[in-house]
């Protein structure tokens, strides 16, 4: 018998679209948090990290919010597939209103360069509800990633496709983007005080 439509595209096809792109943000995102223990050596890395982030992190939110308006427009496959918890429902706006924070100030700084505190203000601050809201956000769905994300089956090929797509993005959009890291690993080369302000834990 052929696989219907329920078995790889619809609700489920958009969970485990989802979910495959979020072991991946994962992986980068551990990477990134490396950076942030040590700023001042690896500030490179951690912009270009960043920087490969957005077409990911962009995915994510474009297949979640997919999954919303199709189920709160009363599409018949989401509505019977129901809503996440409703605690998680509250928190999602938090975690895309600080993720959008956290990198619209990140590219902000980068595209500014340094002597902005109010910006870089702001990029810390955000990272802080950012890390708070997804914290809570991943340690709920944590258990279900490997099962949804290595499914096989029907629209597999397609959905590595196109996280394979948003890497090769993030990445051309990194290297594009390296040179503006130099005003910034002067800055903080130059200046001891600037290297701590820059600092996310401090």
């Amino acid at each position: 018998m052929a696989k219907g439509p329920a078995e790889g595209a619809g609700p489920v096809g958009n969970e485990r679209l989802t979910a495959i792109t979020a072991v991946v943000l994962l992986v980068l995102l551990a990477l990134e948090g490396v950076t942030i223990l040590a700023i001042r050596p690896l500030l490179s890395w951690h912009v270009f990290v960043g920087m490969l982030l957005i077409p990911l992190v962009t995915l994510k939110l474009a297949s979640t919010g997919y999954r919303f308006w199709r189920y709160y427009s009363g599409s018949p496959e989401y509505v019977l597939r129901g809503p996440p918890h409703v605690l998680l429902r509250l928190l999602a706006p938090l975690v895309v209103v600080s993720t959008l924070a956290v990198f619209a100030t990140g590219v902000g700084l980068l595209a500014l360069g340094p002597g902005h505190e109010a910006l870089l203000g702001l990029h810390k601050a955000s990272f802080v509800v950012w890390l708070c809201a997804t914290g809570a956000h991943v340690l709920a769905h944590l258990w279900r990633l490997p099962g949804l994300a290595f499914a096989s089956g029907r629209g597999a090929t397609r959905r590595l496709a196109v996280v394979t797509a948003a890497v090769l993005a993030g990445g051309a959009l990194a290297l594009s983007t390296l040179s503006l890291v130099s005003p910034w690993t002067h800055w903080v080369d130059r200046d001891d005080a600037a290297a701590a302000h820059l600092n996310v834990l401090m």
